[in-house]
């Protein structure tokens, strides 16, 4: 049953993960030892992709000069921010610090705006005013939104239809809408174009949000309007659907009139290509995307608002000795998810170390696991191998897959409990911490 955080141990027992991370164990350090013989690294970004490579450049090469960048002092994953908004989580379970990486690994960490790049001096300006020198420097913006692109919706929108698509003050924002919509109402979701952040995502807030309502506003309804024919585990999800919520859940695609063109969020109205116009009592809109804003400062975002990357490495295909993970790069057919991102940061680590050394970088190979929650006990999955063939990327031909359609109810309940596990995993990988620590 999901609801609170499962014990660290026992969630790592639940899919074998005992031991994860065990590779160069022992390398930590006390802080700041023997820094700067090696490099010196700065990364902009905290989250998944960020926090990864800067704590693995530590781990692969002790001695390597690391900076890490990222405002908050306390970062929240996007990941099961669905969960809080149906009441099944805690938002302070998401939340995580860098004490590890200062701690353990003798990262610096920089509570600060990276606001712009002079790729020229190496030097990457603060918004308080200081400025770091780099050999090498690795951008981990995540995502910003095209504000405009969708006709009516802008920053002022979002905070009567928010997208909550960065886990925070709009997430608190839409959970506050949906505690406050009367029994009976309409809730409505616009899922954007690909490509954009957790693919998944809008199918599993559906699902979380129509939990929510079916539990405590029974007469309400979720309508789902997407740019999109086909999605993330579409099967898989229209099952749960039809298993958990009925009717409850209406999803309308590109071909049946689902695309927004217009936002109207005074009166929290859409307007659809052929002129449907469909009302919400709740309106979540989650926008057209593009790299994060530093990304484009620094020139290694193209006209698409993505950014390139050289296959092998991660580097930028625009500037050299920028490298760029997550959610911002144009790495398809990667989806952009966390665990994508956590990996593309050691890779991108491991390569970073053997550049600055002058050896060969090693022949790469990523993995991505995407859990979704339907219900607080039915979990799906989908899971990739992706490769470097003749200077592309691919994904591994029979490598991966999806849950099975048409499982046993006591296999979908372990894929939830798989899911949280995965969760504790990850965030322990990544920041050292048990979710809400």
């Amino acid at each position: 049953m999901l609801g609170k955080p499962v014990n660290r141990r026992e969630a790592l027992k639940r899919i074998g993960l005992m031991g994860a991370g065990a590779v160069l164990a022992g390398c930590g350090l006390p802080a700041y030892a023997n820094r700067g013989s090696n490099g010196r690294v700065v990364v902009v970004g905290g989250g998944f992709g960020g926090a990864t490579a800067a704590k693995y450049l530590k781990r692969f090469q002790p001695s390597l000069d690391v900076t890490l960048v990222e405002p908050s002092r306390r970062y929240y994953t996007c990941p099961f921010t669905n969960l809080y908004l149906a009441g099944l989580r805690d938002f302070e379970s998401l939340g995580h610090d860098y004490r590890e990486l200062e701690d353990t690994y003798g990262v610096r960490v920089v509570h600060d705006l990276a606001e712009d790049v002079d790729v020229d001096r190496r030097r990457l300006k603060l918004a308080e005013g200081a400025e770091l020198s780099w050999d090498r420097l690795i951008l981990s913006p995540g995502i910003d939104f095209r504000w405009g692109a969708l006709e009516g919706y802008d920053e002022a929108a979002a905070e009567k239809a928010p997208h909550a698509w960065k886990a925070g003050p709009q997430t608190h924002l839409l959970r506050a809408q949906l505690e406050e919509m009367e029994d009976g109402g309409n809730f409505v979701l616009v899922a954007p174009e690909n490509p954009f952040r957790c693919p998944p995502g809008p199918y599993e807030r559906v699902s979380l949000v129509a939990h929510y309502l079916k539990h405590n506003k029974p007469r309400s309804k979720v309508l789902l309007l997407d740019a999109k024919d086909n999605f993330s585990k579409q099967g898989l999800f229209m099952e749960g659907w039809a298993e958990h919520y009925g009717d409850m859940i209406e999803w309308v695609g590109l071909s049946d009139d689902g695309r927004v063109i217009r936002v109207d969020a005074d009166r929290l109205e859409v307007e659809t290509e052929f002129g449907t116009i469909h009302r919400a009592s709740v309106l979540n809109v989650v926008p057209p995307q593009k790299a994060g804003a530093i990304a484009q400062r620094a020139g290694v975002a193209d006209e698409s608002g993505w950014v390139p990357v050289e296959p092998n490495t991660f580097e930028s295909s625009r500037v050299p000795g920028v490298y760029v993970i997550g959610d911002a790069t144009e790495a398809a057919p990667m989806p952009k998810s966390g665990f994508v991102a956590s990996n593309q940061g050691k890779i991108t680590a491991r390569a970073v170390v053997a550049d600055l050394a002058g050896r060969e970088v090693p022949e790469a190979s990523w993995t991505n696991t995407c859990y979704s929650v339907i219900a607080p006990e039915w979990g799906i999955t989908v899971a990739n191998v992706f490769e470097v063939h003749n200077g592309d990327l691919r994904e591994v031909p029979g490598s991966g897959g999806v849950s099975p359609s048409g499982a046993a109810a006591s296999f979908r309940r372990n894929e939830a409990l798989y899911a949280e596990a995965w969760y504790a995993g990850i965030t322990q990988d990544v920041w050292g911490t048990r979710p809400g620590e």
